[in-house]
């Protein structure tokens, strides 16, 4: 090696005809930080995000629902309904038709999803509660794995944020009677031209008995007619008291 070839290699220097391997500086540790920070941020905004959006229901009625944006039909004219309004067989009928254990449970019955899971040939019903089926109706959209994970996490966040008699109230008022007919005042008044509070047991039962199904049955349908006799006779071992107590 000559003289100047090992001044070159001592100094760094590339020799003729010599390329440089380039070398990647290490991540500044301010941007691996501000990296780490967006991610954290992120989670925690996807954790708490069914909080901001369901913590005002609790003092606030919802305009809309998920399910009424994605309507076929046009919407009919409806109103709110208070528990203290909507007399005294609607709240009780749902509940015993729909929930049974709804005042006693945290937003799951895993006693009927085991049941419906275990059943011969796989499921042939739901599972899901009232709040449940508020959360779907509310913010998601029908069927799917992936929406029923999502809805889980949103019924944690109800259960948590809203009492039980407002969850009921936001239910009736959000669930479907019949192709663009939301909310039991809607309901009440295209099936039978009353307010709910006017409605009979035997009425309210009828309401009801449409659930899942409002766009298959009419109200006056034998399944109809039949599902809402035994509906009626729940409400009759539940009792009046149940949902006070």
């Amino acid at each position: 090696m000559s003289a100047s070839s090992r001044r070159a290699a001592n100094l760094g220097e590339l020799r003729p005809g010599e390329i440089k391997p380039q070398r990647r500086p290490p991540p500044k540790p301010a941007r691996r930080k501000r990296r780490t920070g967006r991610v954290l941020f992120a989670l925690v905004t996807l954790f708490c995000l069914p909080a901001v959006v369901l913590l005002p229901l609790r003092w606030i009625n919802p305009p809309v629902s998920s399910y009424m944006l994605q309507s076929e039909a046009p919407l009919k004219p409806r109103h709110w309904v208070a528990n203290t309004t909507m007399g005294r067989h609607l709240a009780l009928a749902a509940v015993a038709s729909e929930d049974q254990k709804f005042p006693h449970h945290a937003g799951f019955d895993f006693d009927a999803l085991v049941k419906v899971m275990s059943a011969p040939g796989g499921p042939s019903r739901g599972a899901s509660t009232i709040s449940q089926q508020t959360s779907k109706n509310l913010l998601l959209w029908p069927g799917g794995y992936a929406r029923k994970a999502i809805e889980a996490w949103i019924t944690l966040w109800l259960e948590l944020l809203l009492p039980k008699p407002r969850i009921l109230e936001v239910y009736l008022n959000t669930v479907e009677f019949g192709p663009g007919v939301y909310g039991i005042w809607a309901g009440a008044h295209h099936h039978f031209g009353q307010d709910p509070a006017q409605l009979s047991r035997m009425q309210a039962a009828q309401l009801i008995a449409l659930l899942p199904s409002p766009r298959r049955y009419g109200i006056n349908d034998g399944h109809v007619l039949e599902r809402a006799a035994w509906i009626v006779a729940q409400m009759d071992q539940l009792g009046p008291a149940y949902l006070s107590d």
